[in-house]
């Protein structure tokens, strides 16, 4: 990561340092709110995603630089210098880096916000994100010093569009895993958290030695041409799964929903509507009269994720506890509603 010598600065280097700022993050940002916005039945705390945003921006980053520090130093020692940079962004680069994003993961496996792949997708793309924010800084704050504007808007534009999103995806594939291996027994624990991250490691390690290969190979940037389709096909993939989580998590509501009708807790009638992104955010002619929206959809859909994860993990209560309390909280609301009073949201501790 390179200083910047303010003293030297000219007028148009102090612009672009200045503009660094905001090219490094605003893009970022923006993207994270996308992916926030896109998770559209059970959104993650906006004050936990910024909180792991703000580690993959400052832990992460400090990991990185010390551990990337202390295994570059024999290599720097046995090396040439060409060979030991080569040897720091293909092997070294991705060997901490992912484990140092990840490691918010594995702190926050256990909260009660993380239940499913969704929750990892967003959280391990807010590390990422986090990351290339500050690593953007870095790399474009430098070359605003030691290159010329064409070259920062370059280097701009591929870090933006690339370098950044490479990181989201790695550590989105890694909270993933976390998330399908959270509800399931020990075995599949033990090989889908492992594997998520080796998949995360491989796609960095992919990244870096294309591009490095490029300029020891002499390739005049067809080798980098490659690098970044092969990107998008990874950014499409994520997406894909992305996407596919979240149907996941629609077939699971109307199961459970179907399962709350069939129990007498729920309308028949409610659960299209439940289980419908579009339905839950424009129709309004669906609810009966008197039922506060947000509070009702939020309860049946939380309850909904806990019914499947008290079965899934019976050797925790803690889930068997709020279904019961979430069951007890839908029934009030439906039935303050159908007597024609108003079930207000504080009235239940659930």
């Amino acid at each position: 990561m390179g200083g910047v010598d303010c003293s030297a600065m000219d007028l148009t280097t102090l612009l672009l340092v200045i503009l660094s700022i905001g090219a490094a993050s605003v893009p970022l940002i923006a993207l994270l709110g996308l992916l926030v916005w896109m998770d559209r039945y059970e959104r993650e705390p906006l004050w936990l995603v910024g909180l792991i945003f703000l580690w993959g921006a400052t832990c992460a980053v400090a990991i990185a630089v010390v551990g990337s520090y202390v295994l570059l130093y024999p290599a720097e020692a046995l090396l040439d210098a060409g060979t030991a940079d080569a040897v720091g962004a293909v092997i070294i680069a991705p060997l901490i880096e992912e484990p140092g994003k990840a490691l918010v993961l594995l702190l926050l496996v256990r909260s009660v916000h993380f239940d499913n792949p969704t929750d990892g997708f967003v959280y391990g793309a807010a590390a990422g994100l986090g990351f290339g924010m500050t690593e953007n800084f870095c790399y474009f704050a430098s070359q605003a010093v030691e290159g010329s504007v064409g070259s920062w808007l370059t280097l701009v534009f591929i870090r933006t569009l690339f370098s950044a999103p490479m990181h989201a995806c790695a550590t989105a594939l890694v909270g993933m895993c976390f998330g399908f291996a959270k509800f399931r027994n020990w075995p599949q624990r033990f090989i889908l958290v492992p594997a998520g991250l080796a998949a995360a490691i491989a796609l960095h390690t992919m990244w870096n030695g294309l591009l490095v290969l490029d300029g020891a190979a002499g390739a005049g940037g067809l080798l980098a041409l490659v690098d970044f389709a092969l990107m998008v096909g990874v950014f499409m993939l994520m997406f894909v799964a992305y996407q596919f989580s979240l149907w996941r998590e629609s077939k699971l509501l109307r199961r459970e929903f179907g399962a709350l009708v069939a129990e007498g807790v729920l309308p028949a009638d409610q659960v299209a509507h439940l289980s419908s992104w579009s339905s839950r955010t424009f129709a309004t002619d669906w609810l009966p009269d008197g039922i506060a929206r947000r509070d009702y959809i939020e309860t049946a859909t939380m309850l909904a994720f806990r019914r499947f994860q008290a079965r899934a993990r019976p050797d925790q209560p803690f889930y068997a506890a709020q279904s019961t309390l979430l069951r007890n909280k839908l029934a009030t609301i439906l039935a303050a509603a159908a007597s024609g009073g108003t079930f207000a949201p504080g009235d239940d501790s659930a």
